[in-house]
Protein backbone atom coordinates (compact mmCIF):
# COMPACT_ATOMS: atom_id res chain seq x y z
CA UNK A 1 0.00 0.00 0.00
CA UNK A 2 1.46 3.62 -1.11
CA UNK A 3 1.25 6.85 0.58
CA UNK A 4 -1.28 7.71 -1.96
CA UNK A 5 -3.45 5.26 -1.67
CA UNK A 6 -3.58 5.53 2.31
CA UNK A 7 -4.11 9.23 1.71
CA UNK A 8 -7.05 9.02 -0.37
CA UNK A 9 -8.45 6.32 1.67
CA UNK A 10 -8.07 9.08 4.62
CA UNK A 11 -8.96 11.77 2.49
CA UNK A 12 -12.63 9.87 1.80
CA UNK A 13 -13.13 8.80 5.00
CA UNK A 14 -12.66 12.28 6.54
CA UNK A 15 -15.34 13.77 4.28
CA UNK A 16 -17.79 11.20 4.70
CA UNK A 17 -17.46 11.64 8.55
CA UNK A 18 -17.91 15.49 8.33
CA UNK A 19 -20.77 15.15 6.30
CA UNK A 20 -22.34 12.91 8.71
CA UNK A 21 -21.29 15.30 11.47
CA UNK A 22 -22.41 17.92 10.07
CA UNK A 23 -25.97 16.47 9.26
CA UNK A 24 -26.51 15.09 12.36
CA UNK A 25 -26.05 18.46 13.67
CA UNK A 26 -28.90 19.63 11.06
CA UNK A 27 -30.75 17.21 11.55
CA UNK A 28 -30.59 17.82 15.58
CA UNK A 29 -31.21 21.67 14.57
CA UNK A 30 -34.18 20.84 12.89
CA UNK A 31 -36.00 18.25 14.74
CA UNK A 32 -39.41 19.67 15.85
CA UNK A 33 -39.22 18.38 19.60
CA UNK A 34 -35.87 21.11 19.86
CA UNK A 35 -37.84 23.94 18.74
CA UNK A 36 -39.08 25.52 22.01
CA UNK A 37 -35.62 25.51 23.30
CA UNK A 38 -34.15 27.15 19.98
CA UNK A 39 -36.94 29.93 20.93
CA UNK A 40 -36.07 30.28 24.24
CA UNK A 41 -32.73 30.46 23.67
CA UNK A 42 -33.07 32.92 20.91
CA UNK A 43 -34.89 35.38 23.03
CA UNK A 44 -32.65 35.22 26.28
CA UNK A 45 -30.47 38.15 24.26
CA UNK A 46 -33.53 40.33 24.38
CA UNK A 47 -34.99 39.58 27.89
CA UNK A 48 -34.44 42.16 30.82
CA UNK A 49 -30.93 42.25 32.57
CA UNK A 50 -32.95 42.19 35.61
CA UNK A 51 -34.55 39.61 34.96
CA UNK A 52 -31.98 37.37 33.66
CA UNK A 53 -29.39 38.08 36.71
CA UNK A 54 -31.62 36.71 38.94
Amino acid sequence: MTYETVSKIAQQGGLVYFTLIFLAGVAYALWPSHRDAFRKAASLPLEDEDLAND
